[in-house]
């Protein structure tokens, strides 16, 4: 039997029913990235010696009679977290030789729960694009069309996963960097509420790894079922050891239903700051089609979704000032003078993103003051609604565009150009308040490209849109091979 696209919840039956070694597998994966990956470009970090070593143990632990969740299962981890031996870069030319002495947290988890890790996977420069491409790894390609993008920050993980190389991988999020990719490839992703999961060793080089409490992002599984991504959230989910207190209950309520007949859902496809392409549009459908289908209550309207206009520029603001406000300090005064040029009438998001980056400290305050009236009215909206369901971004994966300027790119929305990043503000609509969301294969667009959706969730109620995952990839169907 071919193991490579099996899930790893059937992996781990296989293993544990010794119809299979992690031996075996771990070769066989080893295999498919030396025949394949030359085209993808997915994995820019192998360490094959210490995964099949690491599979050799997996299988004497076995013998002994041992158990754990990924005993044995080959994995790959995104090339921003550090793992001891191999290089932690961040696409950084500059720091390309930069080595951790220490796993990231979410590295020891992976691997006290018994995975085989076979590599890193590519980024953006400093994880702040769309795409993932860098000086020193080059370019990675969507499996489904090489002249596209597999999305970013975490595309090298999505393009591993769709091509075979491993079933499970780990990843972040901030814009979208978990969510996007997984729409783009067709695979799964979830971004876990915000402070659920422990980020220290998910760090630029070469910063020292911190328990620090993360603005906005968040780091999280990626798989190629629902359930997958469950199993995954159980060893990643839980503080870090080194925070003297729990802001939280570690027990994750279980999901609000079981049944899809029970969920509340309010299906969401058109946003006031950015168009959504026909394709994309055409997914939400099928999703909410297939609810109907189900007996949930679907809704297309409420009173009580929170203004989407204001969450887009409240987003814009924290994302982009906190990101830049290492800028060096003559950078910072340039910026200063531009954003005093704007028209005071010009509320473009573009015009947002420019003031943001100079942002005062009372100005943030601000902007954090309205994040919380948005988080009070997201409680308000999951009083009525299980989930809400709408696009990751307007479109499938677009062609690589490499224009050094990221300011000047501009996003093809069925024929209309648009502001490159503007396309974040769907990826806001859960990453502002800091709510859990799963991105979901939703079928292909009329090109044969993957089409994907969020499932946004309650704070700290992770479980019901992993659930409500599961309920439609039974519905649906979940994940495809690229052809």
């Amino acid at each position: 039997m071919e193991w490579i696209y099996q899930t790893a919840e059937t992996l781990a039956a296989a293993l544990r029913a010794g119809e299979v070694s992690s031996a075996e597998l771990t070769d066989e994966a080893i295999a498919r990235i030396e025949r394949d990956d030359k085209a993808i470009n997915a994995i820019c970090v192998p360490d094959f010696d210490r995964a099949r070593a690491a599979a050799r143990d997996a299988d004497q632990a076995r013998a002994r009679g041992e158990d754990r969740p990924l005993l044995g299962i080959p994995v790959t981890v995104k090339e921003s977290y550090n793992i001891a031996g191999l290089p932690t870069t961040w696409g950084m030319p500059a720091h390309r030789d930069y080595m951790p002495a220490e796993d990231a947290v979410q590295v020891s988890r992976l691997r006290a729960a018994g995975a085989v890790v076979l590599g890193k996977t590519n980024v953006p420069l400093g994880l702040q694009d769309i795409q993932s491409f860098n000086d020193i790894y080059g370019t990675t390609n969507n499996p489904w069309d090489h002249a596209r993008t597999s999305g970013g920050s975490s595309g090298g993980s999505a393009a591993a996963l769709a091509s075979g190389f491993g079933p499970l991988s780990i990843g972040s999020d901030i814009g979208g960097s978990l969510r996007t990719p997984a729409h783009f490839c067709g695979v799964y992703a979830h971004k876990p509420t915000l402070g659920l999961v422990a980020n220290r060793g998910m760090v630029p080089p070469p910063a020292p790894a911190l328990p620090i409490d993360l603005d906005l992002a968040v780091v999280g599984p990626m798989a190629r079922s629902a359930r997958d991504l469950a199993l995954l959230l159980d060893v990643m989910a839980g503080p870090d050891p080194l925070t003297l207190g729990v802001a939280y209950d570690l027990r994750l309520p279980p999901a609000r239903h079981e049944r899809l007949s029970d969920f509340r859902v309010l299906v969401l496809d058109e946003h006031p700051l950015i168009p959504t392409g026909a394709a994309v549009r055409a997914g939400v459908n099928r999703v909410a089609d297939a609810l109907v289908a189900g007996g949930a209550r679907v809704e297309r309207h409420s009173p009580l979704l929170p203004d989407l206009t204001e969450a887009g520029i409240v987003y814009t603001q924290l994302l982009i000032s906190g990101s830049v406000a290492r800028f060096p300090v003559e950078s910072y005064e340039e910026l200063r003078t531009q954003a005093a040029a704007l028209s005071a009438d010009d509320q473009s998001l573009d015009a947002v993103r420019l003031r943001a980056m100079v942002f005062s400290h009372p100005d943030w305050i601000e902007a954090n003051s309205r994040r919380e009236l948005h988080r009070q009215g997201w409680r308000r909206l999951f009083a009525e609604f299980d989930a809400v369901v709408c696009p990751v971004t307007p479109t499938p994966a677009f062609p690589h565009d490499h224009n050094p300027d990221p300011r000047t790119r501009r996003l093809d929305i069925d024929g209309v150009d648009y502001p490159y990043f503007d396309q974040l503000v769907w990826a806001g609509v859960a990453t502002m308040p800091g709510l859990p969301a799963t991105a979901v294969p939703a079928g292909l667009s009329p090109e044969g490209l993957p089409v994907g959706v969020q499932l946004i969730g309650p704070m700290f109620e992770d479980r019901t849109p992993l659930r409500l995952a599961e309920l439609l990839e039974q519905r649906i169907g979940g994940f495809q091979a690229p052809k």
